[in-house]
């Protein structure tokens, strides 16, 4: 394939390369080297979150060099540059987790506007850290050019005292150490061995989760979510990447034509199949409302409701990523439920071919026990959950996927952020049938949903995971576990019931169900509603102020514009 097997009258990169009017364009290309040929080619934007903040996205650079190789092979001209990522691990537990999801949004509008400013025809990026992964997806959704999407690969498992650990481990580690159960040596010696090596977090947290939707979507080449971010293989499937999506170029396939209401529901099957992060169910309408589709929380959880568990990965199981690597990736979990009937196997995919051609050569490995067949599950019924009720008129998520009980009622212990439950758990204030409840923590009222990992690990750490519930208008983890219940809306901050409960109100979940009560009457709450006041935000200038104006309800993705259903004109087709 060449430069003369496409058309640059009909692309984007023609208003920057094309005629007598764009010879002070075309010097700034000459400027870095370019050569004419090049210059008339397709441009390909190449971006990845590398930076340094953690291990997630120390890789990311060396793979996007590697798609760059697949662009140019392919008759592109790739043009590297990156964006911002927020790494969860180290903004949880302190005020930088507000950050986290406005970088989500962030993400997004950086790659839009570096597209559309210097008019680039097609798009792979490359992500490590959890909200990179939507991020990129939902700019792809909303240029519409052709895209592939890569994940930059898990972290290896270390290993404390002969098995397998990931950062949880450290972070419920804390949870013991105040409850004397784990000694400052102890501690110190498992933080030192949990992350050996470059990569995002080893469990099926949100990291993990957004990869096999990323497969699952048909955004990503099959395969290509599973090689840990270490082996070189995965510089082999970004340079295929970067072939691909010259490919695609040329066949006109964008990503609107590949993620198409049944390829939501395909990723939403993976997500709940796996026991995957309650995070997906605030990406996956995040990513559809770019495309036009309307696909919210309620949707997703449908799809979860009658989807079986049968990935046996942490934190409600026992494997790591690179498990999963080992028995042969993510397509053997979409074998296992193609087979069972649960995919639509006519999607088309970033390889051009449907899922059910890209799995026609794929035989399910029977001879492992990470991935079970559908006919086989761990449980019949998929590892997340969609809750609604008086507490939650507007929805709530809970990952069940590990847990022996699915229902749980008891009085309420409330505060009005982390920082006030954390330290409470921290000194062991709390009783057993308590159910903490976090408010304030929502999209608005965080401003920003903070994840609630830190309070949730250090109630396991002291053994109390399954013996307290948690709730919150905030969000959790993709490594929470317990009975913890997130995206409660509406939120507190716009006067929804969690708003107006008190301590000792009774609180009803019932996870086999999909409810979510507390035991007042109508009247009640009515009347407490009269005297509520939403109290003030401090955050009153900069980003964080900017995203508390503009965002939405969490059960619609948590996004900040009107998306597909408003466009007039598409940044593909200018």
């Amino acid at each position: 394939m060449d430069a003369k097997t496409f058309d640059k009258s009909k692309l984007p990169s023609r208003h920057v390369t094309e005629g007598p009017t764009r010879a002070p364009h075309r010097s700034y290309y000459y400027a870095m080297g370019l050569e004419e040929e090049h210059i008339h080619r397709p441009f390909v934007g190449v971006v990845s979150c590398w930076n340094e903040a953690a291990p997630c996205n120390i890789a990311l650079m060396r793979q996007a060099q590697a798609a760059k190789i697949g662009v140019d092979e392919g008759g592109g001209t790739p043009r590297e540059f990156c964006t911002i990522t927020v790494t969860d691990g180290i903004a949880m537990g302190h005020q930088g987790m507000k950050a986290s999801l406005v970088s989500r949004e962030v993400i997004a509008d950086s790659i839009e506007l570096t597209m559309r400013g210097h008019c680039y025809d097609a798009l792979v990026g490359i992500a490590g850290c959890d909200k990179s992964l939507p991020g990129i997806m939902m700019a792809m959704l909303r240029l519409n050019v052709p895209s592939v999407f890569m994940y930059g690969g898990s972290i290896l498992p270390g290993r404390f005292k002969g098995r397998d650990v990931t950062i949880v481990d450290v972070f419920e580690g804390v949870g013991m150490h105040s409850s004397g159960k784990m000694s400052d040596e102890e501690l110190h010696e498992l933080e030192c061995v949990a992350c050996p090596s470059a990569g995002a977090c080893g469990g099926q947290f949100t990291a993990n989760t957004m990869a096999c939707v990323s497969e699952a979507i048909g955004l990503a080449l099959p395969g290509s979510a599973g090689a840990p971010a270490p082996f070189e293989s995965r510089d082999s499937y970004a340079t295929e990447s970067g072939r691909a999506v010259m490919h695609l170029l040329a066949r006109g396939i964008r990503p609107r034509d590949i993620c198409t209401r049944e390829a939501f529901e395909n990723a939403a099957v993976i997500v709940a199949a796996t026991g995957g992060s309650t995070n997906a169910a605030l990406h996956l309408p995040a990513m559809a409302h770019e495309a036009g589709i309307d696909f919210d929380l309620f949707d997703v959880a449908e799809i979860f409701k009658k989807t079986p568990y049968i990935a046996d990965l942490k934190p409600g199981g026992k494997y790591v990523a690179k498990d999963v690597f080992d028995i042969g990736g993510v397509p053997q979990i979409l074998k296992a439920l193609m087979d069972g009937g649960l995919l639509h196997g006519d999607c088309i995919t970033a390889t051009g071919l449907t899922m059910k051609q890209n799995l026609e050569k794929v035989k399910f490995n029977a001879d492992q026990d990470v991935v079970y067949p559908v006919s086989n599950p761990i449980t019949p019924t998929g590892g997340v959950v969609g809750l609604k009720g008086t507490l939650a008129p507007d929805g709530a998520i809970v990952k069940v996927a590990g847990l022996k009980k699915l229902q749980f009622s008891g009085p309420a212990r409330i505060f009005d952020c982390e920082e006030d439950a954390f330290a409470a758990v921290d000194a062991g204030q709390y009783n057993e049938g308590d159910v903490i409840v976090i408010r304030y923590e929502g999209p608005i009222g965080g401003p920003g949903m903070r994840e609630m990992l830190s309070t949730t690990a250090a109630l396991y750490g002291q053994g109390a995971g399954e013996k307290v519930a948690l709730i919150t208008d905030g969000r959790f983890s993709g490594g929470t576990r317990g009975f913890c219940i997130g995206h409660v809306g509406p939120e507190a901050a716009v006067g929804g019931p969690i708003g107006l409960i008190k301590d000792g109100d009774i609180i009803s979940i019932d996870a086999v169900k999909g409810t979510l009560d507390v035991e007042l009457r109508e009247a009640e709450l009515a009347e407490r509603k009269k005297n509520w006041k939403a109290p003030a935000n401090p955050y009153q200038s900069g980003a964080i102020r900017k995203y508390a104006q503009l965002v939405g309800p969490a059960s619609k993705g948590a996004v900040t514009h009107a998306g597909g259903k408003a466009e007039v004109v598409c940044y593909a087709d200018i």
